[in-house]
């Protein structure tokens, strides 16, 4: 019964993930001219390629909003994993990073009170 129902979720969130290809492809995309726009604009020193940069990455964060049901197809892949995470037996975790006491970039704080002193 337990494989019945994890067969039929799974199917059902193969298809909305499917579904969604068009917009986490469009998702994608925006997130590559955001990236770009503000990469090259911290990059760049002249005022016209600044005001173009921007203008790229808004038209990213627009197109970006425009895909907001790329969330749903992000959800329908999680879902995804963890229905074969389960289907195999397996443990499924979403581990944190833990911070690592030894590194001093971890705790900058700490360092911090460190140097002025």
């Amino acid at each position: 019964m337990k494989k019945l129902f994890l067969l039929l979720v799974g199917g059902i969130t193969a298809i909305v993930a499917l579904c969604m290809v068009g917009p986490l492809l469009g998702f994608a995309f925006s997130a590559l001219l955001v990236f770009l726009g503000m990469h090259y604009y911290v990059k760049t020193t002249s005022t016209m390629m600044k005001v173009v940069w921007v203008a790229i990455g808004l038209m990213g964060v627009f197109s970006a909003i425009s895909n907001v049901p790329a969330i749903i197809g992000l959800a329908a892949l999680v879902v995804l994993y963890i229905i074969y995470k389960k289907w195999n037996n397996e443990e499924v975790s979403f581990k944190q990073i833990k911070e690592d006491s030894s590194d001093p970039f971890t705790n900058f704080e700490k360092e911090w009170v460190k140097l002025t002193k």
